[in-house]
C-alpha cells in the first residue's frame, strides 16, 4: 500500500473515531468524570490501603464502597447545609428592585460621572448610569435560582441516570486502579503499551495532586473570603455565598479572581443600600475588596506554587500562555481545562516524541 493509501485510511479512521466520540459523548463524559473522581478517591484508597483487620488488608470492593461512600458525603453534607442557605441569599438578591438600587445610588453615580467626565472617559451623563443598572439587571436575572431548579426538576430522571452511571462506573475504577489504563491501552498497538502503560501512570499521578490541590484551593479561598467578609461586617449566610461563588469562580486561571472580587463588590451594594453610601456603604465596600484581595494574595503566595509548581511541574510564564491560548480557543471552560490537558499532552509527548529538543525542553521539568 502507498503513502496515500496509508494516508487516507488514517483519516478515515480519524473521522470514525470522532463520529463515534461524537455520538456516544454522554456515555465518554461519564467516563471522564468516573475518572476524575477515581483521581480524587485515589488518596483515600491509599490510607485505606493501610488499615489491617486481623493483619490483613482491607478487600479492594471495601475500600472502593467506602471512598465513594465518603466523597457522596462531603457532596451530600456540602448539598444539604451550604446549598439552601446559598440558595436562600440568591432568592434575596434576585427580588430587589434594580431601580430602587440605581435611586440609592443616584448621588454618588452622578459624582462619578463627572468625575470621568472631566477626564473624557466618558460623553454623556447618564452613561455611567445606564451601565450600571444594566450590569445590575443581568445579575439579578442570572441569580433567579427557581427558574434554574424548575428546569433541573423537569429533567430529573436524566440526572439520576447520570449519577447512577457515574457512581458504578467509579466503584470499578476505585476497586481496580489499572481498569480505566487497561481501557485506554486497549485502543493503542501492541509496540506502544509499554510506553501507554507508563505514560498513564505519570498523568495519573499528576492529576490525583491536581485535582485535589485544586478542590483544596476551592475550599480554602472559599473559607478565607467567608471570614474575611464576616469580619469586616456581613452577615455570615452574605459572606458565605460570595465566598462560595469566590471560591468556585477561582478555577478559572487569572481571570476567575477578578470577577469574584466584581461579584462581591456588586453583591455588597444590592444587599446594604440602604446604608449611608459615603459614610457606612463605601468604607464596608473598601473593606471587602481588602478582605477579598488578601485572600488572593494568600491564594498566589501559598495555594498555587503548591497546585502548580509541585503538581503539575511547570513554570508559572509556561502556565500563563497554555491558559491564554486555551482561553482564545475555547474561552472560558478552555482556560479550566488548559492545565490538566497541557499536563497530559506533555506526558505524552515525553513518553513518544522525547527524541526532539523541544519537547525535550518542556518535558524536562517532569522528571524532577
Amino acid at each position: 500500500m502507498n503513502n496515500f493509501g496509508k494516508y487516507f485510511l488514517g483519516f478515515i479512521g480519524l473521522v470514525f473515531v470522532g463520529l463515534f466520540c461524537w455520538y456516544f459523548s454522554s456515555i465518554i463524559a461519564y467516563v471522564l468524570i468516573a475518572a476524575v473522581i477515581s483521581f480524587l478517591g485515589r488518596p483515600i484508597i491509599d490510607l485505606l490501603g493501610k488499615v489491617k483487620i486481623r493483619g490483613k488488608e482491607l478487600h479492594n470492593g471495601i475500600k472502593a464502597a467506602l471512598a465513594l461512600l465518603a466523597l457522596w458525603t462531603l457532596f451530600i453534607f456540602f448539598m444539604v447545609t451550604i446549598i439552601p442557605l446559598v440558595t436562600h441569599e440568591f432568592q434575596n438578591i434576585g427580588n430587589i428592585s434594580v431601580d430602587n438600587v440605581m435611586s440609592k445610588l443616584e448621588s454618588p453615580v452622578d459624582d462619578i460621572s463627572r468625575v470621568l467626565k472631566r477626564y473624557g472617559l466618558i460623553e454623556m451623563d447618564d452613561d455611567m448610569e445606564k451601565s450600571i443598572s444594566n450590569s445590575l439587571s443581568s445579575l439579578v436575572s442570572v441569580t433567579r435560582i427557581k427558574t434554574i431548579f424548575g428546569s433541573l426538576a423537569n429533567t430529573i430522571s436524566d440526572i439520576f441516570v447520570a449519577l447512577f452511571s457515574i457512581t458504578f462506573i467509579s466503584f470499578f475504577f476505585l476497586k481496580d486502579s489499572r481498569l480505566f489504563s487497561g481501557m485506554v491501552l486497549a485502543l493503542l498497538p501492541a509496540k506502544y503499551e509499554e510506553g501507554g502503560r507508563n505514560a498513564l501512570d505519570s498523568i495519573q499521578k499528576l492529576l490525583v495532586r491536581y485535582f485535589v490541590g485544586i478542590l483544596f484551593e476551592v475550599l480554602g479561598v472559599m473559607t478565607l473570603n467567608t471570614l474575611g467578609l464576616w469580619m469586616v461586617g456581613l452577615s455570615f449566610s452574605n459572606a458565605l455565598v460570595i465566598g462560595l461563588v469566590s471560591g468556585v469562580l477561582n478555577v478559572i486561571p487569572y481571570i476567575g479572581p477578578i470577577i469574584g472580587v466584581v461579584f462581591g463588590v456588586v453583591v455588597g451594594i444590592v444587599l446594604h443600600i440602604d446604608l449611608p453610601f459615603y459614610t457606612d456603604l463605601l468604607p464596608l465596600l473598601v473593606y471587602m475588596v481588602i478582605a477579598m484581595l488578601i485572600t488572593q494574595l494568600i491564594d498566589n503566595v501559598v495555594f498555587q506554587p503548591f497546585i502548580y509548581g509541585n503538581s503539575v511541574h511547570a513554570h508559572p510564564l509556561e502556565i500563563f500562555l497554555v491558559i491564554l491560548l486555551a482561553g482564545n480557543l475555547a474561552g472560558i471552560p478552555g482556560m479550566i481545562l488548559a492545565i490538566p490537558s497541557y499536563t497530559v499532552l506533555r506526558v505524552i509527548l515525553r513518553e513518544f516524541f522525547n527524541k526532539y529538543r523541544l519537547v525535550k525542553k518542556i518535558t524536562q521539568s517532569l522528571d524532577e
